[in-house]
Formats: C-alpha cells, structure tokens, sequence
C-alpha cells in the first residue's frame, strides 16, 4: 500500500495533500492502492512513510522492476542511448543578497526559540531583521535601477549588509558557547534536549552563512566570481550550477542525473552524481551497468556529441558493441564524415533522439524538472520514484498492446 500511494503520487504527479484527497474520493484510485475500504492514511503519516523507503530501497525496486520487464520480454537489451539532465533543487533564485537574507531570518528565528525555552538568561536576543530587510529592499532598488549601475551605491549597500550579517552570526555564535556551557538550560529534560538540537542548527547556519559573506566580498569588493565551494542556497547547500548551453535556461541550480534506456522506453538505470561528471566518463560504466542487468552487451549504443571520444569508442567496441552510434563533430576526416552519413548511423541517431522526449516526459508528468524533497537522500528518493512510475507506465503499455484487443 505505502508503494502503491508513493508511485500513485509521482504519476500523477501530486502532493501528498493531494493524494490523501484524491485517493480518499476516487473508487479506482482505492482499489489501486489497496486501501480499499479502509481508512485513507493522512498526508503527514505518507510523508513520514515516503521518508522510511529511502534511496536505497527505491534502487532495489527500480532493478527488480527492470528484471521483471526483461522475463516478460519488455526489454531484451539490443539496444541502447544514454543521455544527462538536470533536475533542480527547490530553490529560489540565488544573489548575495537574498543569500544573506536567508541566513539572518534562520539564524534570528532559532535564537528566537532558542529564548522561549531558556527566558532572559545570558545574551539578550537583539532583533536585528527590520534593519536587514531594509538592506535588502535598498540592494534590489539600486540593481533595477534604469541606466549604469551604480557600483559604489551597491558596494556601499552591501557593506551595511554585510556588518548587519556579521552581527548577528557573532550574536548566535555566543548563544551557541552559551548552551555548550550551560549557561541558557532548561531543568525540563526534553526542552534541553531540544535545545542542544537548536544549538547545533545554528552552529550549521553559522559555517554556512560565513561562507555565504566570504563569497560575496570576493565577488563585490575583489571582482572574483568563481569562489571555490559557492554556496547557492542555505537550504539546500549541495545545490550545483549547471550550465547545458541551452539557450533559454543557460543556468540550472540543481543536480545532474544519468538516465539510460533500451527498448520500449524502459529505463535500465538511473544515477544522482553528487558532483557534475564529465559525459565521456559515464559511456562505459553505463555499458557495464547494460550487461549486468540484461545478460548482454547491447548490439547498438547511441548518444550525443558529447559523450564522444576516440578511448570510448574502442573501448565500446573491444567489449562487443557492434554499433557504436556516437556522432564527432570536431573530425575533418572523409573516412568519419561518411561514417556518420551511413543508414546504420543516421537511423541510430533518430532512434537516440528518444531520450530527449523522454527526458521531457519524466520532467513534465512525473515532476523530475523540480525536486520537492529536501537533502541529497531527498533528490535521490525523488529521481527513484520518478524513474519507477514512468518504467510502470510503459511496461504496462507494452503489454497492454501486446495483449491485442
């Protein structure tokens, strides 16, 4: 049941509030999902289920789920294409500023709580959000402001923000020494326990937000704008910026995701890197992956440009590929050019078109354009689940219309 309500909502690509609505109203949707006559579980007890089946139970489904495709004869692995996208962490756009932002609301809003529980006891909590708020609203009117921009007016916006900032990391670094000292406690066991997990939130905003004003002097007063280790979001600190030359979105904040298929649309395998990879490093580890899930070594293999080069494509064909479909287009040779011109090849390269639809389709109906999980476990759980609904939908197609009417 947990399963069914999980790859219920990624189909249809629901929030849990949503699926707890739905399934409770829908007859179909209760027979689906083995509820039944029961009684439908509330979002919060879904949410907390979709958190116990993590990432590596969804890869043990999705392999058990490609098997079951390939005893069925759904898949029998002559063929290959492979192809990397982008799925986006839950992000707002990111700028110094708002970065800043971030990180003052967390931090005053922990110490708030932070005095709830101890009272006026040690460092006086001083608000200073109103003030940041207005750096903030004075940053954004200069940056739209019509004409040149003005860079001593923002530099000097900035260094406000900037001292504002430093303030109150100083002052949550002290209520962090404080609690570690035992000077803010509490006599009631489980708010102290509560404390401690307060104080090690801000110990984590802190690192973060120091990183966050490191990078900004660097870009705004020393003119560098690649800082080793950039952080894009406080919330989401491993967010990557990934550009894939497309020319309407040339920046992606998120994660790069390996997807890889055969026949029927199925795809065999799925990878969340936790870095960016290069694409021509992913060619043979993915045929490795194709045998060892399928039994064979696929007769054709197709991609883009940019997996190509020339180790791959010995290495493709010293391990059995017999039509290695990838296309080079820095070669000047006459023997390459007519090698690409040939049917086998131009007909492979139709056929690896596919993944983009498929990629288009994963990211439209089953919501992998943005993942609403929080974490690196939380992105990977999200691409699983993604991945698992769209292999179900077409294995049931397949055989649907293998069936006949």
């Amino acid at each position: 049941m947990v399963l069914r309500l999980l790859v219920l909502k990624h189909i249809r690509n629901l929030s849990y509030v949503a699926v707890e609505r739905e399934v409770r109203a829908n007859l179909v949707y209760r027979d689906f999902t083995r509820v039944g006559g029961g009684k439908m579980p509330d979002a919060k007890t879904m949410g907390r289920w979709g958190l116990a089946v993590g990432p590596q139970v969804l890869k043990q489904i999705h392999d058990r789920i490609v098997k079951i495709a390939h005893e069925q004869g759904v898949v029998a692995g002559r063929r290959m294409r492979v192809d990397t996208t982008v799925v986006e962490t839950n992000i707002h756009h990111p700028t110094d500023s708002t970065l800043l932002g971030d990180g003052v609301r967390v931090l005053t809003r922990t110490m708030k709580k932070i005095t709830d529980i101890v009272g006026a006891v040690g460092t006086k909590l001083r608000d200073r959000s109103r003030s940041v708020k207005l750096r903030l609203f004075e940053i954004a009117r200069i940056a739209r402001a019509r004409g040149p921009l003005n860079r001593d007016r923002l530099q000097q916006g900035y260094r406000r923000l900037l001292d504002a900032t430093s303030r109150i990391v100083g002052q949550a670094k002290r209520f962090s020494a404080e609690i570690s000292q035992g000077v803010k406690r509490s006599a009631n066991v489980l708010q102290q326990i509560a404390l401690e997990g307060l104080r090690a939130e801000l110990e984590e905003m802190v690192a973060l937000v120091r990183r966050v004003m490191h990078q900004t002097r660097a870009r705004l007063f020393h003119g560098d704008t690649h800082v080793e280790g950039k952080v894009l979001s406080v919330f989401e600190p491993s967010t990557e910026v990934i550009r894939k030359g497309k020319a309407g979105k040339p920046n992606e904040f998120g994660k790069m995701i390996k997807l890889q298929e055969a026949e029927n649309q199925i795809i065999v395998d799925y990878e969340v890197y936790a870095r960016r990879p290069n694409d021509c490093d992913l060619l043979i580890p993915a045929i490795a992956t194709h045998q060892a899930k399928l039994g064979r070594v696929p007769r054709l293999v197709a991609t883009d440009a940019g997996f190509y080069s020339v180790k791959n494509e010995t290495a493709a064909k010293a391990i059995g590929v017999k039509r290695v479909c990838i296309p080079n287009r820095s070669s000047r040779s006459p023997e390459r050019k007519r090698e690409q011109k040939k049917r086998w090849f131009r007909n492979g390269q139709k056929w690896r078109t596919g993944c983009e639809g498929r990629i288009s389709v994963v990211k439209r109906r089953n919501g992998l354009d943005r993942c609403r999980y929080k974490g690196d476990d939380g992105m990977r759980r999200w691409v699983g689940l993604g991945v698992i609904s769209d292999n179900l939908v077409n294995i049931g197609r397949t055989m649907n219309t293998r069936a006949g009417p």
